[in-house]
């Protein structure tokens, strides 16, 4: 049978290849692996059309089994781990294709600490949505129920506003582009706490606009907002609003990974002045493989120490507890600050910025030249065989022709995507010429080779 769990969750393209029995089965199976008699699981979702209608067959599944649904609406993914681990539910499932566009969405269990599952245990669910009619409901008299929990919401507002109030940003003016998702309701609101003027963009969901030239995928909208306005500096959500991508003054875009430069960076400053103990919380950073070499050039010059992970926030997570460090992320915006969440939040990353920037009085500009990084490129080929590619000779002939070009300063990524029918390609290096040709000639060959 294939995998149902990638990277992030269950994704595919909503009521066609996920289809609503999947969530039905996937509640059955979340209520009887995770939750104790009479426990309930708390569930939320973002903005697209068909968030409704998972969230109703989520609903069918786990009340079946006699469990009790805590339906908290549209919330962001960060919003829901935080309130499932305050200790509200069992477990937490979220309904949400995150920073992929509309026609999409996806299942995401959390534990009742609102982290994300162990691989085990995803595996356990799998068996169990697999073997859904033989699983033992209840009678009638025993059955779950749903309960209104939107106000819930407030709570998550109330904590991320008192870090918000922690930051004087009186003064500057502050872009936010919400991607028409689910940081719409809490993102201006939890900004203005800073004492910034705070202009709110693409911030009207109406089911089929989510990401849509928008966004962290798509900040070009945001770019030219704070260009337009004069604003100081603007921040891009994506879908769930556990992404963050930033841009200065100029419009510039920041990247996850210069955001994690500024934050580490600043971090290390603070331990070698003396403000805090310089241990791993402090001195190590935790990144993807996909993160730029220039990053871990920069960590390294400062002092600290760099570790990295496969791609996924939970890997980034995992590898935070092991090493004990208190800050990790993705290139792609996913950020976890370690003394404010378990899960990347792309507004807590928005304050630690604002933060930073106040702190030490410069502009996002200034501190993002402080983390100079390498050409790199990265393609996403639509491939049928995406497992095959370390078979195809050919094209391991083209990655290795690639690695020899670009010598020990550089390197070549290839993996196949947890979320979707691809490869991903990343090359690396000095030349960014021969980094985007090398990319191209991957790419090329992947298409040629494995569809």
């Amino acid at each position: 049978m294939p995998r149902l769990f990638g990277t992030d969750g269950i994704r595919g393209v909503a009521n066609l290849d996920l289809k609503p029995t999947v969530a039905y089965a996937l509640g059955r199976a979340t209520a009887q692996r995770l939750v104790p008699t009479g426990g309930s699981i708390m569930v939320g979702r973002d903005t697209r059309r068909s968030g409704d209608m998972f969230v109703s067959a989520i609903a069918a599944g786990v009340t079946s089994m006699g469990a009790t649904v805590q339906s908290v609406g549209i919330v962001p993914t960060p919003a829901l781990a935080f309130l499932t681990a305050a200790g509200e539910a069992a477990a937490g499932i979220m309904v949400s294709a995150s920073h992929n566009p509309a026609d999409d969405n996806g299942l995401k269990v959390l534990d009742a600490d609102g982290l994300k599952l162990d691989d085990e245990v995803e595996d356990d669910l799998e068996q169990l949505i697999w073997r859904t009619e033989e699983l033992p409901g209840v009678p009638p008299s025993e059955l779950g129920v749903v309960l209104d929990a939107r106000d819930r919401l407030e709570r998550y507002v109330a904590h991320r506003t008192g870090l918000a109030e922690r930051v004087d940003a009186s003064g500057l003016a502050v872009v936010i582009d919400c991607a028409n998702g689910s940081g719409c309701g809490v993102a201006g609101r939890i900004l203005a706490a800073t004492g910034a003027h705070v202009d709110v963009i693409h911030d009207a969901p109406n089911g089929v606009n989510i990401n849509l030239d928008c966004g962290a995928t798509s900040p070009g909208s945001l770019a030219a907002r704070v260009v337009e306005t004069g604003a100081d500096v603007g921040f891009a959500l994506d879908g769930d609003a556990d992404r963050c991508i930033a841009a200065d003054a100029a419009g510039e875009i920041v990247d996850g990974d210069r955001v994690l430069g500024i934050l580490a960076l600043e971090r290390l400053a603070r331990a070698a002045a003396g403000d805090g103990p310089a241990d791993a919380a402090v001195s190590t950073l935790v990144v993807s493989v996909l993160s730029n070499g220039g990053l871990e050039r920069a960590v390294h010059r400062a002092g600290g120490e760099v570790v990295r992970t496969p791609v996924g926030d939970k890997y980034i997570l995992e590898g935070m507890q092991v090493s004990g460090a208190g800050l990790g992320g993705e290139k792609s915006g996913h950020v976890i600050v370690g003394e404010h969440t378990t899960s990347g939040d792309g507004l807590v990353t928005a304050l630690e910025v604002l933060r930073v920037m106040t702190t030490a009085g410069r502009s996002l500009a200034e501190l993002a030249a402080d983390i100079p990084l390498l050409p790199q490129e990265q393609r996403t080929v639509a491939v049928r065989h995406r497992e095959q590619w370390e078979g195809d000779l050919e094209l391991r002939r083209t990655i290795s022709e690639a690695e020899a070009r670009l010598g020990d300063a550089g390197r070549v990524l290839v993996r196949p995507s947890g979320t979707e029918p691809a490869l991903r390609v990343m090359v690396e290096g000095l030349d960014a010429a021969v980094v985007r040709e090398l990319a191209d000639a991957i790419a090329a060959r992947a298409a040629e080779r494995l569809n």
